[in-house]
């Protein structure tokens, strides 16, 4: 029994090492690098949207641990209190106000004290414990910036420096516990910030 001979040269060449699938080769690994591109491209979205995450919850502690470490630098230096009285004030009033501005919109949205209570002391303490450490020591170790008076330009420097470089240390923080969803995540999954 003869083969016809284009059927023997096409099951030739399927069989010939040099013909296997080159194009099906190059469209699978074109579809490969189109897929890294992609997985890419959402990594780098993750990781823009992590990063915008953790800088507000970062400005939204900032903000609280602000009015509370001004008032308390300022209630204590104006009653003349030794470095630690001030510190200790600023430091309470930091975390009061840094968790009464988590509480408030939880509170607005109709969540429970206890339950917005718990969300407030799991999305900030780490965050405001690291911001209160950092500007504290800052303004401890600033030469004379407690004991400058309230209208020394030292003190307000001195403090806005605190609070910037507070700022930059307790970034990294929440982004690492936001990543974790942890932190401020926890707030921002009811959609109340």
């Amino acid at each position: 029994m003869s083969h016809h001979p284009s059927a023997t040269a096409a099951m030739a060449r399927h069989v010939d090492p040099e013909h296997h699938h080159p194009v099906g080769h190059e469209a699978h690994h074109g579809h490969h690098q189109q897929h890294q591109h992609n997985q890419h491209h959402e990594d780098a979205h993750k990781a823009t949207s992590l990063d915008r995450t953790a800088i507000l919850a970062t400005l939204h502690c900032l903000t609280g641990c602000t009015i509370g470490e001004v008032l308390g630098m300022a209630i204590g230096t104006a009653l003349g209190w030794s470095n630690w009285p001030t510190v200790g004030l600023a430091v309470v009033l930091a975390f009061f106000f840094g968790y009464a501005m988590t509480l408030y919109p939880l509170r607005r949205a109709g969540m429970a004290w206890g339950t917005a209570l718990g969300l407030a002391l799991a999305s900030d303490t780490l965050s405001m414990a690291t911001t209160a450490l950092v500007d504290n020591a800052i303004m401890v170790m600033v030469p004379g910036a407690m004991d400058a008076g309230l209208s020394d330009p030292l003190f307000w420097g001195s403090l806005a420096l605190s609070l910037i470089l507070a700022g930059v240390a307790a970034f990294p923080v929440n982004r690492w516990l936001i990543a974790r969803g942890k932190g401020h995540a926890l707030v921002h999954g009811h959609h109340c910030h």
